[in-house]
C-alpha cells in the first residue's frame, strides 16, 4: 500500500521536514533504497549514505535533519519509529471470521463470533477466547485455557490445559505452553515423576517465538508478565516468573523457579540456574552462564571468546594447572611471611 509522508507524520505524530505528498509504499536500506522508499537512521554510522541514498523518506534525529536530501521525518528515535511505519506499510492480514469446518471443539465454549479458527484446530472444553483472536491451523487448545481479545496464535500452537493467554499476544508455530515441568525425585534408584498441578500465567502484549516452550507449574504457577518477548527456541522452566517488558534472545535456558526481574535484557543461548533471582533492568550478554544472584542492575558476561585452535589448547592447559598454581602461590606466600 501506499501512503503520503504526511499521512505517515501524523500517524507517527512527529514533525515532518519536505514535501508532505510524498509518497513511500515500501521500506529499504538507506543504501539499497530507491524511489518510494521508507528508510531511517538507526545509528550515526550511517549518516554517511544519507547524501546518496535514492530513500524518499528518511525517519533520522532532529539534529541531523540538514543532512537530509529527501524528505525527512524527525525522530529522537528512529529505529522505533520505523518499527510503526513498517507496521502501517505492512499491516497483517486478519482472516476471515468464522470457525472452519474441520475444526473440532469441546463442550461449554465461549468463542465472540470475531475470533477467526482455522482448519484442523481443535478446542477442549470450557476454553474462552476473546475478540478479535486467530486460531492457526492444527492449534490444539486443551480444556480451560483462557485467550484474551487480540491474540493471534500461528499454526501448530499447543496451549495445555488450564492455560490462560492475555490481550494482544503473538505465539508463533511449534510452541507449547504448559507442558508438565521436569520434576522427578529419586526413589531407591528410580526417578518417580511429580504432578505438575499449576498452570501458566502469560500477560498482555507477550510475544513467543517458533518452537519455545514453556512449562507449568509444579504447585504454583509459571508467570509472564506483560510485555515480554520471548524469541525462538526457549525453554522456560516451571514456576519461573519473568517480570514485565523483558526481552531474551534464542536458545537460551531458564530452570525451574528462577525469578527474572523487569525490563531485562537477555542475550542468545544464556544459560539460566533455577531457584535464583535477577534485578530489574539487568543486561546478561550471550552465551553467559548464570549460577547465582543478580542482585543490582548492570551488564553480565562469562564465557570465553574464540580465538585460534592453538592458543586455545594452550590457555586451556593453563586453566587445568591453576588450582595447583594456587596452592603453591599460597605455600610461598606463608614462607614470606615467617
Amino acid at each position: 500500500m501506499a501512503i503520503t509522508a504526511q499521512f505517515l507524520a501524523d500517524q507517527l505524530s512527529l514533525p515532518l521536514k519536505g514535501q508532505g505528498d510524498t509518497l513511500i509504499d515500501h521500506v529499504a536500506l538507506l543504501g539499497e533504497a530507491s524511489q518510494g522508499a521508507l528508510s531511517f537512521v538507526g545509528d550515526n554510522k550511517y549518516l554517511k549514505l544519507l547524501p546518496d541514498s535514492q530513500a524518499s523518506v528518511v525517519l533520522l534525529k532532529p539534529e541531523h535533519a540538514e543532512l537530509c536530501p529527501c524528505t525527512a521525518i524527525l525522530s529522537p528515535n528512529p529505529y522505533a519509529a520505523y518499527a510503526v511505519a513498517a507496521r502501517l506499510l505492512y499491516p497483517v492480514a486478519k482472516p476471515p471470521e468464522g470457525i472452519h469446518p474441520s475444526a473440532v471443539l469441546g463442550q461449554d465454549t465461549t468463542i465472540h463470533p470475531s475470533v477467526s479458527i482455522q482448519a484442523q484446530v481443535v478446542i477442549g472444553d470450557q476454553v474462552t477466547i476473546g475478540r478479535g483472536c486467530c486460531i492457526g491451523a492444527g492449534s490444539i487448545i486443551e480444556s480451560g485455557v483462557t485467550i484474551g481479545e487480540d491474540t493471534r496464535l500461528a499454526p501448530r500452537v499447543t496451549l495445555k490445559a488450564g492455560v490462560s493467554l492475555g490481550h494482544r499476544c503473538v505465539l508463533h508455530s511449534g510452541v507449547v505452553v504448559g507442558s508438565d515441568g521436569f520434576g522427578f525425585t529419586n526413589d531407591h534408584g528410580r526417578w518417580l515423576a511429580i504432578p505438575q498441578v499449576g498452570s501458566v500465567c502469560i500477560g498482555n502484549d507477550v510475544d513467543i517465538g517458533a518452537n519455545t516452550t514453556i512449562d507449568r507449574g509444579a504447585i504454583e504457577n509459571t508467570v509472564i508478565e506483560d510485555g515480554v518477548k520471548l524469541d525462538n527456541l526457549i525453554q522456560i522452566g516451571h514456576n519461573v516468573r519473568i517480570g514485565e517488558h523483558t526481552v531474551i534472545a534464542a536458545c537460551s535456558g531458564v530452570a525451574g523457579s528462577a525469578q527474572i526481574g523487569k525490563h531485562c535484557m537477555i542475550g542468545g543461548s544464556v544459560g539460566i540456574v533455577g531457584h535464583l533471582r535477577i534485578a530489574d533492568h539487568a543486561v546478561i550478554t550471550g552465551q553467559t552462564f548464570v549460577a547465582h544472584n543478580i542482585d543490582k542492575p548492570g551488564s553480565y558476561s562469562s564465557g570465553v571468546p574464540m580465538q585460534e585452535t592453538a592458543g586455545w589448547r594452550r590457555n586451556y592447559a593453563r586453566f587445568r594447572q591453576l588450582d595447583d598454581i594456587a596452592k603453591r602461590l599460597k605455600k610461598i606466600e606463608r614462607k614470606l611471611k615467617e
